[in-house]
């Protein structure tokens, strides 16, 4: 099978701006008023073409970014809604952070059919035998090592742990994934990949659990078109539960504004974003018409239009989360 290469972007391209300061924050104090009360202070308060401009804020509590990187980092990809850009968001970061020289194994925690494994990447299975092409499911029964279930792709350096339809059942199976299973597979792993990214399902069950017990970072993707207030408060109840007991090292690292476009509504969910969560990075991923056709190809969207604004964005986002990759 033929490879993919993914290459640094140019330094030419437009970046965003990063910002320490935010006038977004001013709203804060309004957001619980009604709506007519928000739109007065979006008014009052905003400059709307310098202000609600697409740009990247860093909470001044982060320090230096990125930070240091050493060893090997798993990230969580989570949000219990369906359509909030989590796939995508999985597949351009992990993308991003290879261009930047790191090996990078995507685990598929999502058994749906839009799932990366149903629709978007597949694993290469070139010169195994059927009954040995395991998947997550296999992992999560304790039937194989996390090793056994992961494979190449078509881009090199990029690796995948598949899901189907049965990783379904572990949901509701008491004998499979246990909390702290994913993580232990995680551990005792000995494929050399610098970054794990584990896509979780659009629910907050067992298999999204695991995968917030094994990271050591949550990114939020949060579509700005279709936010739902009461999800945002059960996915924070449940990441802080987790903190509380399985995993107290547990950050939310960064949220990502999806299907972000220039609008008053973007303004008001950054400033949710702000509240609920005060330390993290917050970034927009913007609309691209590229990006819905990538899976189509098999390929993330940075393979196929490098420059486009979502790849763009994501490119950005990975570059202060990680340092460039040195090398040995």
């Amino acid at each position: 099978m033929s490879m993919t290469v993914l290459s640094p972007l140019p330094d030419t391209i437009e970046r965003l701006d990063v910002v320490r300061e935010w006038r977004v924050d001013g709203l804060v104090p309004f957001l619980d008023e009604p709506q007519a009360a928000i739109d007065e202070a979006i008014a009052k308060l905003l400059n709307y073409a310098t202000d609600a401009r697409p740009q990247i804020f860093v909470p001044p509590v982060l320090g230096a970014v990125p930070a240091v990187f050493a060893g090997h980092r798993t990230y969580v990809c989570v949000n219990q809604k369906g359509g909030a850009g989590k796939t995508t968001t999985t597949v351009e970061l992990a993308a991003a952070w290879v261009a930047m020289g790191y090996t990078v194994r995507i685990i598929d925690a999502d058994p749906q059919d839009a799932s990366i494994t149903g629709a978007w990447l597949a694993p290469n299975y070139e010169g195994v035998a059927e009954n040995e092409r395991y998947n997550l499911a296999d992992v999560l029964y304790g039937r194989q090592p996390l090793d056994e279930a992961t494979y190449e792709t078509a881009v090199k350096g990029l690796y995948l742990v598949p899901s189907y339809k049965d990783l379904e059942l572990v949901n509701f199976d008491g004998k499979a994934a246990r909390d702290g299973m994913l993580r232990a597979a995680i551990r005792r792993s000995m494929v050399p990949v610098d970054i794990t990214i584990i896509d979780a399902p659009p629910s907050l069950g067992k298999l999204s659990v695991n995968g917030l017990v094994a990271a050591d970072q949550v990114i939020l993707p949060l579509k700005v078109s279709g936010l739902d207030k009461k999800a945002l408060v059960d996915l924070q109840e449940t990441i802080t539960s987790v903190q509380a007991v399985e995993n107290p090292d547990l950050v939310v690292a960064a949220a990502v504004l999806t299907d972000w476009s220039q609008s008053k509504h973007a303004a008001q969910i950054a400033a949710t974003v702000r509240r609920d969560y005060p330390d993290v990075m917050i970034a927009p991923a913007r609309r691209n018409v590229k990006a819905a056709s990538a899976p189509d190809y098999g390929l993330p969207l940075r393979a196929l239009a490098a420059q486009a604004t979502t790849a763009r964005d994501y490119d950005q986002l990975a570059h202060l989360l990680l340092p460039v990759k040195e090398v040995v």
